[in-house]
Formats: C-alpha cells, structure tokens, sequence
C-alpha cells in the first residue's frame, strides 16, 4: 500500500504538469511556460508526509527521470528503497526490502483521477476546480480541487519558481498532507532510455501480471 500511495504522488504531478494552461494568472502562465515543448524532465526530490495535526509520519528522498507522455523512472533511496518504472504499457513497483514486484497495465492506472489528464491534456478543468495562491515562499501557488468525490486528493498544491515546479503538495480528506520539493531540475536534457525499462531480478516476487508492450 506504501508503495502505490507514493506512486500516486508521482503520478498526480505527472498529469497536472502535462496539462495546457490557458491564459490565466502567474501559477498557470508558469505551468504553460514550463509544459510547452516538454520532451524529459529530472530531479532530486524530498518528500514528507504529515498527519492533520502536522506530525511527521514518512520522509523520504530519491530521485526521478520522466519523458512525455508516458515514461517515468521514480527511485526513493535511504532504508526503504523503492523502484517505480512505467513504460507506457506497465507500472513496475520493485520493493527491495521485500523483494517484490507488483506490476499492473499503465491503462488500468489510469482510471485513477488525475491521470485521466494524460490522455487528454484539455481535461484540467473538467476535472479540478482551478485556483490562484498567489506567491507562498518564493513560488507561484497553483491550487487544484477535484471534482471527484472519490478522488484519490482532495486538493492539490502545484508551486512554481524560475527553476518550473518547485513544489507540489497534495492533501486528503483526512487532513494528511504530502509534500514533495524538488531540486537539481533538469529540462528537456538527454535521459538514457533503459531508464524507462524494467527487468523483475531473478529472486524477486513479481505479484500482477504485465499488459503486452507495442
């Protein structure tokens, strides 16, 4: 359950910073500005989740690779690494502490909320109630609520800088907050395809069964 929980973190950031803003305030300008001609993007992360009362439940730090449309390499190192790899036919989550693997169709994934947004980058505002912050610690504040009542997060903090996104913070209906800060951003810079591959090691559990690739 950890391991789908952060998966959809991820994946939340991926389908909102896929989407075309329209012409708006400094958040959706700064989103636009950072979606046109994406190709890769990489970065450093650090993410914290707390509870409603603003305890410390989970902190972790990694790592993460993504290509337009459907690629991402997700790592979190430290005691409990953790691999997650979607290859535009399956999501790969490889926990090496466990030495399993769960693999299920990336299209099966999709049925999750925010993740309708990558099949149909129009979809922003169908899907969220859209916001402006205003400025918060440097950063533009973008704001999503869903409109899903069965919605994964009730609301979405997207926060941009100089850099692109810089911060994205999502929020339950329980009142517990993930938080992830990214770092070392890299642009449209070359990324090694194998990243985007997925080999289950030989010890390894796999739990799923994978969908057939192009």
């Amino acid at each position: 359950m950890r391991a789908k929980s952060r998966f959809l973190v991820f994946i939340t950031l991926l389908a909102t910073s896929l989407v075309q803003a329209d012409d708006a305030g400094p958040a959706r300008s700064a989103l636009e500005a950072f979606t046109t001609g994406l190709d890769t993007f990489q970065a450093g992360f650090t993410q914290t989740v707390k509870s409603q009362d603003g305890r410390v439940q989970d902190q972790a730090s990694g790592r993460l690779w993504l290509k337009s449309p459907d690629r991402l390499r997700w790592v979190y190192q430290g005691d409990f690494p953790e691999t997650i790899v979607a290859d535009g036919a399956n999501i790969w989550i490889y926990d090496e502490a466990l030495q399993q693997v769960t693999v299920k169709p990336q299209s099966d994934q999709a049925s999750d909320s925010p993740l309708l947004v990558l099949s149909d980058i129009s979809g922003l505002d169908d899907q969220f109630r859209v916001a402006e912050l205003g400025d918060y610690e440097n950063m533009s504040l973008l704001e999503l609520k869903s409109l899903d009542a069965e919605a994964e997060f009730e609301r979405i903090l997207l926060g941009f800088n100089d850099a692109g996104v810089a911060m994205m913070a999502m929020e339950d209906a329980f009142g517990q907050r993930t938080e992830i800060h990214f770092e070392d951003m890299r642009r449209n810079q070359p990324v090694d395809p194998a990243l985007f591959t997925f080999e289950p090691p030989a010890d390894a559990d796999v739990v799923g069964a994978p969908a057939s690739g192009d």
